[in-house]
Formats: C-alpha cells, structure tokens, sequence
C-alpha cells in the first residue's frame, strides 16, 4: 500500500514512521522546505509544495496512491488535499486539530473517509485509520503501547473459542470485552467468543499482527 502524508509535523511524521515499519510505501508533502528535507534525510521521498494544489499532489503520486493522509494544523489545506485525493480514488483521512468540535466533525465526516483527531487518537490511530482497519486505536500509552479495541469478525479462528484459550503474545493483555452491541465489561475467562464482538486489548506494536491473525477473518 502506498500512501500520501500531507503534513511533516508531529502526527505527520510519526504516522509514516509507522507505516513505514510496517511496509507500506509513503511521501511526504509540505509547504516548508526545511520539514521535507528532514523527511529526504530520514529516507521519505518527499515533495515541497502546498497540500491543496493538485499539481504538487500529482507529483507526489495522489494518482496511483492508495491513501492520503492530511494532518497539516490548517483545516482547509486538508479538506482540500482528501477532495483532491477522492478525486483520484484515494482513501482520504481528515485531520481536525485541537479546536475539535461536534459541529467539525459532522460537517467534514461525510465527505471523507475518516477523520481523526491525532492529539487524542495519536499517529497510530491515524495509521489505522488509513489502512481501514478493524483494530481501532483508542489511545497510545506509550511510544510502543497501545490501547485498541479489536473486532472478532465473521470467520475468525477465535469463535467459539474461551478467552483462555486464545494464543496471545505474552505482552496482550485483554482488559474488557462486549457483545451484541453491550458496553464493554471485566471479561470472564469463560466467555466463549462469537462474531461482533469486541475486546479492549493493551498490546505493544510488535504484538499487532499476531492479533490480526487471531481476530480477523481466516
């Protein structure tokens, strides 16, 4: 998967360091020459130029990418960068910055694939949000060390089966689960596992795939 990153800032480039050690390809844009040449320096193909123009997009790439990712501090470059991306087929993923607000986010989640909120979600919230996949990051608790909520989907090898039962790295630790759409309570160790429901996890980077694999489709 290839992806676009508009923005080199704080969200922004910890997001392609992420995506990056987890093998997916990456640019970087910026208006600011000294951020892409810190991107260039930290091994980034990089294009200087605002993220709304889409000749600058076009030479990143937007045409053949998978995902662009707008997490610049200005709102309206990223609004405009995912309708440039939508345009080209791209998974858009919004940026709202601190001044987050109910009315923002309506306005803006119909119109793009995701938004994300990077100073409450983190980079790696914003990772997930542009692969599109069903491992929501609730919060980053360390610089290796997430909280996610995980979906058992439909064909997981963990159905049917007890949470006791489950291959886990050593460093999960399963904190709540859900079902049938009820809140998240102190798991049982007898709970048997079906399709939908829901596990809040602590896990360390290194532990996601193993995780993929145990409660995504087989």
């Amino acid at each position: 998967m290839h992806t676009v990153i508009v923005g080199y800032g704080r969200v922004g480039r910890r997001t392609a360091r992420i995506l990056r050690e987890e093998g997916h390809g990456v640019t970087i844009v910026d208006s600011d020459a000294s951020r892409t040449d810190r991107a260039t320096d930290a091994g980034f193909t990089a294009v200087t130029g605002s993220g709304d123009d889409e000749h600058v997009l076009v030479d990143a790439g937007i045409e053949t990418a998978d995902a662009v990712g707008a997490f610049t501090p200005d709102l309206n470059v990223n609004f405009s960068a995912c309708m440039i991306g939508d345009h080209h087929d791209c998974r858009t993923v919004l940026r709202i910055d601190e001044d987050y607000r109910a009315e923002l986010y309506e306005r803006y989640a119909e119109n793009v694939d995701d938004v994300v909120y990077p100073e409450r979600l983190g980079a790696a919230g914003a990772k997930t949000a542009l692969l599109g996949g069903n491992f929501n990051v609730v919060t980053e608790l360390a610089a290796d060390l997430q909280l996610r909520v995980v979906e058992v989907e439909a064909g997981s090898p963990a159905i049917g089966r007890r949470l006791t039962e489950l291959d886990l790295p050593t460093e999960v630790r399963v904190y709540a689960h859900g079902s049938d759409d009820e809140a998240l309570t102190i798991p049982l160790p007898g709970i048997e596992l079906a399709a939908g429901d829901e596990l809040a996890v602590i896990t360390d980077d290194a532990s996601v795939e193993s995780l993929r694999t145990q409660f995504s489709a087989a």
